[in-house]
């Protein structure tokens, strides 16, 4: 996400009334888009979740700029789920769909193998031509079985820590990034310092926002997760699965989480209102803490090194529908967008990760600010090199919603372990089939 990427690769997230506005602006985008051509000006529809930050970074504006006749709208849903599933509804039905859909790294692997026919192969656009800019990994995921390009990778999600030095002060510990990565460089090291936060914490503060988030990140540092290279899935039996469980299971019996549900308001109201002291973040998080903490929270936040090693969470595509009203439009502004160029600037100013080999050097000098001057080209440059090449499967994230659903109960509800994991069995045998 942008988020994700990913992310999301992080937009406000409105639950049923987001994804209500995101409808009917896709549908009438859709509709101006077949009127305006006539006059020679293309309206493009671009629809996403979370934050991928171009209208913040500035990108619609300079791409506007450079096209006079082109205008861009974008919509946008918080909640990826809401709008995989908004998506799934348009495609099926063949209306409604913008002209650039994004597509998170989690449903890449769906799109390629049971969704290809809906999308358009960018080929046909050129896109071939495009393959040296990403890299090798980023690209094929994005392939279908007959070679079909149907995504251009926009970000990544290597993964690091993001905290609260003004919050660390008053609980008494260490603000100092490099020894703050010394302390938790194990996960077990994590939740130890978690406890000594507990003690002394300000009033109303919780040391991580919630324990799915935990477990999302840890099993980003894994190559095989819920799949294994042979499509077979393994969730249940996979111990990496099991040991990020058992992770975020202490971490809620542990009375560390503020049990917040990611992407809800009252997490979005949490940022600026101190109700954490730790956040796990893919580089895409970063644009999202910026918007939902205000001007208020900068210089009080900082990025460390992640505990357990490199991993990463999320990040995105940017595809076209068969059914989209401008593809050749669409496809010039996806091909601009996804350049080592922009995928810089969109980093230095958001935080989202570049996915184009190209761009990553020249982000690695890159601080920022906000965040206690942290040097993200380097943490996160460090991590995208050492992260794993992850395992795609179709129904990734949807697994992922189940575990961490599960998750939520015993966070909760005080569910037990056992009952919660029987529970996230259920799920997903009831969501895949």
């Amino acid at each position: 996400m942008p988020i994700a990427r990913a992310a999301k690769r992080a937009a406000v997230r409105l639950g049923a009334v987001a994804l209500a506005g995101a409808l009917l602006a896709a549908c009438g985008g859709s509709s101006d888009g077949a009127a305006d051509s006539a006059g020679g000006k293309v309206t493009l529809t671009v629809d996403l979740f979370g934050s991928f930050g171009y209208k913040e970074a500035g990108l619609y504006a300079e791409y506007e700029k450079l096209h006079p006749d082109v205008t861009i709208k974008q919509t946008d849903t918080e909640d990826e789920a809401d709008y995989w599933k908004s998506l799934q509804t348009r495609l099926a039905g063949g209306g409604g769909l913008a002209d650039v859909q994004g597509i998170e790294v989690g449903r890449i692997a769906s799109v390629t193998q049971q969704q290809a026919g809906t999308f358009e192969d960018l080929r046909t656009y050129g896109a071939d031509k495009l393959r040296s800019r990403f890299a090798e990994a980023k690209w094929a995921a994005a392939t279908g079985k007959d070679g079909q390009v149907l995504g251009l990778g926009t970000d990544v999600g290597p993964e690091a820590m993001c905290y609260r030095t003004d919050l660390f002060a008053e609980a008494g510990l260490p603000t100092d990034r490099e020894e703050l990565a010394k302390k938790w460089s194990t996960w077990d090291g994590y939740l130890e310092l978690g406890r000594q936060y507990k003690e002394k914490a300000p009033a109303k503060s919780a040391w991580l926002d919630s324990v799915g988030s935990l477990f999302s990140i840890m099993i980003g540092q894994e190559r095989e997760r819920y799949y294994d290279a042979s499509g077979k899935l393994i969730w249940e039996t996979n111990p990496a699965v099991k040991a990020a469980w058992d992770t975020s299971v202490e971490a809620a019996q542990d009375g560390l989480s503020a049990e917040l549900d990611q992407w809800s308001p009252q997490w979005n109201q949490a940022f600026a209102a101190g109700s954490f002291a730790t956040i796990p973040c893919p580089a895409w998080m970063l644009g999202y803490i910026k918007g939902q903490a205000g001007d208020g929270g900068k210089g009080k936040w900082d990025i460390a090194k992640l505990p357990g090693g490199a991993g990463n969470w999320g990040g995105s595509y940017l595809s076209i529908p068969r059914a989209a009203k401008h593809k050749k439009e669409a496809y010039e502004l996806i091909a601009w967008l996804t350049a080592p160029e922009q995928q810089a600037k969109l980093f230095r100013k958001q935080g989202n990760f570049p996915s184009a080999t190209g761009a990553i050097d020249q982000v690695a000098d890159a601080k920022d600010p906000y965040f206690s001057d942290a040097p993200i080209g380097r943490i996160f440059g460090d991590a995208a090199k050492a992260a794993p090449v992850q395992v795609l499967g179709v129904h990734d994230q949807n697994v992922n919603q189940q575990i961490t659903n599960a998750l939520s109960e015993v966070e909760r509800k005080g569910t037990s372990p056992d009952k919660a994991w029987s529970n996230a069995k259920k799920g997903v045998d009831n969501t895949i089939g």
